[in-house]
């Protein structure tokens, strides 16, 4: 069995994000979405265990200490982290696992992970960007505000992914997607084999 991809998506905040991801999941069946711990407040809707495991603040602290993330990071004054048993598990199982972070834990995630595959998600415009914020309804214009300064921030790390992906259309952004993963596995099939071809030569 193949072992699974890890799949790094991140973005400005009102990118949508998660709506591509949901689809990529929706259309593909070897994907598995790791599901962030948060201390952020619950809003309606959301699910715990399926949108997130919402944890205290001590509780997320403990979990850093137990060394149970793979990565945290601290956006809008609430954590956010990945559960490191889940990720583990679906790799193993040969699962693509999407991980929908935050450009600070995508650093740290570059580090024990080399081999992931990172994309930032990008808007058509940063009219488009602020259209998409203030149209979703979900914050205040001072958390709008914090977003689009923390964007600015962001956008000094895109050069550090691996592909940048614009976010127009929803279809073709989760088949751009899809082709960036299936093309990773190929890569890593050929250098698999390139390996395995050199090692018999030696051996002869």
């Amino acid at each position: 069995m193949k072992k699974g991809i890890l799949v790094v998506v991140s973005g400005f905040s009102g990118v949508g994000k998660g709506t591509v991801v949901k689809e990529l999941i929706k259309r593909y069946d070897n994907y598995a979405l790791s599901v962030s711990a948060t201390t952020r407040p619950r809003k309606l809707n959301e699910e715990h265990g399926k949108d997130y495991f919402f944890v205290s603040r001590e509780a997320f602290q403990q979990m850093i200490e137990e060394k149970a993330l793979i990565e945290y990071a601290v956006y809008v004054d609430h954590y956010y982290g990945t559960p490191k048993a889940f990720v583990e598990e679906m790799l193993s199982e040969g699962k693509d696992v999407i991980l929908e972070i935050e450009v600070q834990g995508a650093n740290q995630i570059k580090k024990s992970f080399p081999d992931a595959v990172t994309v930032f998600l990008v808007p058509p415009s940063v009219e488009e960007l602020l259209s998409r914020l203030k149209n979703r309804g979900r914050e205040t214009a001072q958390e709008i505000e914090a977003r689009v300064e923390r964007a600015k921030t962001e956008a000094q790390s895109m050069g550090d992914y691996s592909y940048l992906l614009v976010n127009d259309q929803i279809e073709e952004c989760v088949k751009e997607l899809h082709a960036i993963v299936a093309a990773a596995h190929a890569e890593t099939i050929r250098n698999e084999e390139m390996m395995q071809k050199l090692y018999n030569e030696l051996q002869i």
